[in-house]
């Protein structure tokens, strides 16, 4: 096709889309209408924009070398925890059979294909790109192992899952990837409730289901429709059946697919009940369409997050690994936020939540990419949805379910992983739990940073002498723990030492401590460190000055009582210390550029203002934007006594855009002492 063509067609499709959202449609005719077209002339979409290629020579200094196996800021191990005596809705997440090989795949993508070779293909397309996503305690396991899927049942039951939904294949009497659930059906022993859902679905080489390139292709008619329930009607007599007011549930993927999805339903209802299993609960996905379930004679509809949904594209913003990479990325944040906030239907639906999306691992290059998914945003999210959205809803009837257990391939997984460990699981179990009231700051953090440990002494002897109460960690390289430990019991304070790699200065242990700190539910820190700016005469003068400011005269107490009195106030800097970013930019101009997009800021750093000297007062929830980032230790440089430029030192500069961003307000403590200009910093 010819560029001019190309322009001319994406120009009318742009006209055509603006016609058909000003259209009087319901949301289920504007959702059959919109797939009808995508499935004859998805080539009419234009492309997504291309995101940011560096010019020669400098890409090689900012790309970025992350081992896709290194546990990040914010991994959480496996821990025993209760759940609520009554858990206050059923989760239900859904569960993709293709962990073991089968004839076809065999045949259609090279022998001995499971899902895993396309998980372990994946390479990271722009700066931030987690790829490849890797299991951690499951390993990469085969499902024809009867032991894998037990292993699986009471992982997700310990952390609060309810119940698995199998993608369940069947095509005109075949069915894929079946022999796992068979294996289920056969242990009595799993204790895990379950349902089908039939994908009901070409099977595509493009793993979307359009209808090019097909694999193996439905075939419905009324003698498939009989075929088929006659085929699951063991899964549906099965005790573990998950039921919705004692009825055995059943969900079809694209029910509009069939040629009369009543006429199914029907014929699948009376066979049921002449079968001896009773009525049957029926649902379909909301992935593709919308219609009020009760038009087909369906019971309930189930939301399929992200589908239908369409939050802004970040594309653009990206800093490319990959100049060929053609795929589109999304924000998470918008879609967790947009779903969360909708009111339900006046029909049955199940709500759905989603942990993060990213199928790069099956569209090399072109993969569609949501960004910014965190645990704490899933907790929120999931949090929301069944302690707000399903509050009017009879206890009987509280399903969500949760896009997905191991969609390893799609970035859409609860099961643990390298990175992030046992994280999303935790998430899942807390959100389980009645939200808490938001804590307000009484007794304060204060996290000490000791390299310098001649200064150590003298702080801790400061910080005794303001009698400020306080929970006080200490961190520390291993080298120094003992003496640290030592210096802490001769202060007489009580305290806890922390020791970590000696890596990221002061900021990298910060965040570590503080990802925990706000975990374990506290609200407000003062981050020190033994400061002494050795590549200055008057360092000792600059952490005298800060300290005097953030602890001594009272100080302490007056930025407890104001965190207390202001729920806003998100960051307290030292008076005369709090600084306009774009005037001590400093050698970080490249790594703030590149810190606004891997943060996900609307907040511009450089028009934001920060603590210099790396000690503040912070309350720790305004700190989540970076935090929930999960930055990789390895994204920060090795020491070798630099005194600008590294990732540490861009961060000292976002932190005050991070709180902005996050909601919350920047201010000072203190009495600034009068001068011209900053001592202990140039401008540039």
């Amino acid at each position: 096709m010819t560029a001019l063509k190309a322009r001319l067609r994406a120009a009318v499709y742009l006209v055509l889309r603006t016609g058909f959202r000003a259209l009087p449609l319901s949301e289920g005719q504007r959702d059959r209408l919109r797939g009808r077209f995508l499935d004859r002339h998805s080539d009419w979409v234009p492309p997504p924009p291309r995101g940011r290629v560096d010019g020669a020579g400098d890409a090689a200094a900012h790309r970025p070398r992350v081992r896709a196996d290194e546990a990040a800021i914010g991994h959480v191990p496996h821990r025993v925890e209760a759940l609520p005596a009554t858990l206050p809705a059923t989760l239900v997440a859904f569960y993709l059979p293709q962990f073991h090989p089968i004839e076809q795949n065999d045949a259609w993508w090279g022998k001995g294909f499971t899902e895993w070779r396309n998980v372990t293909r994946a390479l990271p397309q722009f700066e931030g790109h987690v790829q490849p996503r890797l299991p951690a305690d499951l390993g990469f396991y085969d499902l024809r192992s009867p032991q894998v899927m037990r292993d699986q049942a009471a992982l997700a039951r310990e952390y609060g899952i309810g119940a698995f939904c199998f993608y369940y294949y069947w095509f005109s009497g075949t069915t894929l990837l079946e022999t796992p659930l068979r294996q289920w059906l056969a242990d009595d022993s799993i204790e895990m409730p379950f349902c089908l859902c039939w994908a009901n679905e070409n099977w595509a080489r493009r793993w979307d289901g359009r209808g090019d390139d097909i694999l193996i292709g439905q075939q419905h008619s009324a003698e498939d429709d009989i075929a088929f329930i006659t085929h699951v009607a063991d899964y549906l007599r099965d005790r573990r059946a998950l039921k919705v007011d004692g009825k055995p549930m059943l969900l079809v993927y694209r029910p509009h697919l069939l040629p009369d999805a009543r006429a199914t339903a029907q014929r699948w209802r009376q066979w049921c009940r002449d079968h001896d299993i009773g009525e049957i609960h029926l649902a379909y996905v909301q992935g593709f369409e919308r219609p009020d379930p009760r038009d087909i004679d369906f019971d309930a509809a189930v939301e399929f997050p992200p589908n239908m949904s369409n939050p802004r594209s970040l594309t653009a913003d990206q800093f490319l690994v990959n100049p060929e990479f053609h795929g589109d990325v999304r924000d998470w944040r918008e879609l967790a936020a947009e779903i969360a906030a909708r009111p339900l239907p006046d029909y049955p639906l199940y709500p759905g939540v989603n942990p993060g999306w990213d199928n790069e691992a099956r569209r090399s290059g072109r993969g569609r990419v949501y960004l910014h998914a965190s645990p704490r945003g899933y907790r929120d999210w999931l949090s929301t949805t069944i302690h707000q959205r399903l509050a009017p809803v009879p206890p009987g009837q509280r399903l969500v379910f949760i896009n997905a257990w191991n969609e390893w391939a799609e970035g859409a997984v609860l099961e643990p992983d390298l990175r992030l460990g046992h994280a999303y699981l935790d998430a899942t179990r807390q959100a389980l739990h009645a939200p808490a009231a938001a804590r307000t700051a009484t007794r304060p953090c204060v996290v000490i940073h000791a390299w310098y440990l001649e200064e150590l002494g003298e702080l801790l002897a400061q910080l005794k002498q303001s009698a400020l109460e306080c929970r006080l960690i200490i961190s520390t390289a291993h080298a120094h723990l003992d003496r640290v430990q030592a210096l802490l019991q001769a202060s007489g304070l009580a305290g806890e030492v922390m020791a970590f790699a000696n890596h990221g200065r002061d900021v990298l242990p910060f965040l570590h401590v503080a990802n925990r700190l706000l975990e374990e539910g506290e609200d407000v820190v003062l981050k020190l460190h033994t400061k002494r700016s050795t590549h200055m005469q008057q360092g000792a003068q600059w952490r005298q000055e800060l300290l005097q400011q953030l602890l001594d005269d009272g100080h302490g107490a007056q930025a407890v009582a104001r965190f207390a009195q202001d729920r806003e106030l998100g960051l307290l800097a030292p008076a005369g210390h709090l600084l306009p970013v774009r005037d001590y930019v400093g050698a970080n101009d490249a790594a703030l550029q590149r810190l606004q997009v891997r943060l996900g800021l609307h907040t511009d750093i450089r028009a934001a203002q920060f603590s210099a000297g790396s000690m503040f007062w912070v309350r720790l929830a305004a700190l989540r934007p970076l935090l929930d980032a999960h930055l990789p230790p390895s994204a920060f440089e090795a020491e070798h006594g630099q005194v600008d430029g590294t990732l540490a030192h861009a961060l000292e500069r976002a932190l005050g855009a991070v709180c902005v961003d996050a909601g919350y307000t920047v201010a000072t403590l203190g009495a600034a002492t009068e001068g011209a200009g900053y001592a202990y910093a140039r401008r540039g």
